[in-house]
């Protein structure tokens, strides 16, 4: 379900918009599912310790299936994004916990990073299946039946889940940390805000915005070191290896979201394919995602872990590169072609790190851990795309200067639809598609310098280890 609606939005959101009436809400639909997932990602955790992870797992896909429902029921855009927000407060417990719970059931690490690599794939296959399914049902039936769907795949999970999964750990019956969990709420959303609403506010009030995120997110730290049950064990930090792991995982993502938001805009925006076509330039690099996540266990018995992540480090960094080199004129499978080396690289880097993080900390400290490191890969996305947004910008108003005003913004906004663009000068198309690769370069340029520092954290943290 989480591969799935990563995907299957993108394709309902026009006629979501159409029907809603809403346009000016189409990027709270994202930030707000984005907002949800991030905050409760450390909590699911926690309640996981609580009350039991199959609990609290169940719990999230009952929250997923009802917002699922509220959001097919939406007579309104406001109430659509609201019923958005709280499938990604449920999302993040459907994303972080199977992890963890697989981490107790499978102790054997070689067969913990096969079954990892089979949880990677099949969201790797729904993230494929995602856009064609979704315009099926969109065609066929109806945008609502796009989260209707969700309702019997939900409900089958819980059954599923009910029926085999077995507890077997020992609860912490200590008190919920709630004051350290307003203090992550309030300070993560602010800062996630301030991000997110890049060049749509004044900078100015989103930088202060973003201080006081800061500041509460220095209150929240500086509480924790002091509880003896907190929400998240600062002591964590002290650990090496593991903020290695962490700090690989931020700049692999960080770049990898790059080419996952902006190749759909190449093909679009430079070829002048549909977006329909301009999504599945995608979809080699969400199957070479699910070859990666498979085969890491075979190379993982014959190479150190230092000599697997500059390989998938580097897999990443031939899509980035290449794409960097290539003409305003690259030909459309040279583009698919360039982006499937990403796919495979962030699969492999997943579960090769997902399964050293687990290893790295003590048993009582894997689930912390394990959701900190999907935490920081949502909060590597969400700064990295705000940040390629302002790059683009920067790139465009830089290079538009220098047309004289023939060619202006707005222009530029309508150069990615397939059917806006018939409305533009067309003698000035290849000038524009100019200026568009200009900051598509810079995007990629961006995204290496991440590639670069991946590289110097990999040797830096791993080299001499095992």
């Amino acid at each position: 379900m989480a591969g799935l609606d990563g995907t299957i939005i993108n394709t309902a959101l026009p006629a979501i918009i159409a029907d809603l009436k809403g346009i000016e809400y189409m990027g709270w639909s994202i930030a707000l599912f984005l907002f949800g997932m991030s905050v409760s990602t450390p909590l699911w955790s926690k309640f996981g310790e609580k009350m039991g992870n199959k609990f609290a797992f169940n719990a999230s896909l009952l929250l997923f299936v009802i917002s699922s429902a509220l959001g097919g029921l939406a007579k309104s855009m406001p109430f659509f994004v609201f019923a958005r927000g709280l499938m990604g407060i449920g999302a993040g417990g459907m994303g972080a916990l199977p992890y963890i719970m697989l981490g107790y059931v499978f102790t054997n690490i070689k067969q913990r990073t096969k079954v990892l690599g089979y949880l990677a794939g099949g969201f790797s296959a729904a993230a494929i299946a995602g856009p064609i399914i979704g315009g099926w049902i969109v065609d066929t039936f109806s945008w609502k039946w796009v989260f209707y769907i969700n309702i019997p795949i939900g409900l089958a999970s819980m059954l599923l889940i009910g029926l085999f999964y077995q507890e077997q750990r020992q609860l912490d019956k200590g008190p919920f940390d709630l004051l350290g969990s307003i203090f992550l709420v309030v300070g993560l959303s602010m800062i996630l805000f301030a991000l997110q609403m890049l060049g749509l506010m004044n900078n100015w009030v989103l930088l202060v915005v973003f201080i006081l995120g800061i500041i509460i997110m220095t209150a929240f730290v500086r509480y924790e070191i002091k509880q003896k049950d907190p929400l998240i064990n600062m002591e964590l930090f002290k650990n090496k290896t593991l903020v290695g792991d962490y700090i690989l995982f931020s700049l692999a993502w960080g770049a990898f979201i790059g080419i996952n938001i902006y190749l759909p805009m190449w093909a679009q925006g430079l070829l002048g394919v549909s977006a329909l076509i301009g999504g599945m330039a995608l979809i080699p690099n969400s199957i070479t995602d699910l070859i990666g996540a498979q085969v890491v266990s075979f190379f993982q018995a014959r190479w150190k872990n230092y000599q697997l992540l500059v390989l998938g480090i580097t897999c990443i960094g031939i899509s980035i590169f290449g794409l960097m080199l290539t003409s305003v004129n690259i030909s459309y499978p040279m583009l698919m072609f360039l982006g499937a080396f990403s796919g495979f690289g962030v699969g492999f880097i997943f579960v090769l790190l997902q399964v050293k993080v687990q290893i790295d900390v003590d048993q009582n400290d894997m689930a912390v851990a394990t959701s900190l490191s999907y935490l920081i890969r949502i909060l590597a996305q969400t700064f990295m795309s705000a940040i390629y947004g302002v790059v683009m910008n920067l790139s465009l108003m830089h290079i538009i200067k220098q047309s004289g005003g023939k060619v202006t913004l707005e222009m530029m906004n309508k150069l990615s639809d397939a059917q806006a663009v018939g409305s533009l000068p067309q003698k000035l198309l290849p000038q524009m598609r100019t200026y568009l690769h200009f900051g598509l370069h810079n995007i990629m340029l961006t995204a290496l310098v991440l590639i670069v520092l991946a590289y110097i954290t990999n040797y830096y943290f791993n080299k001499k280890s095992k």
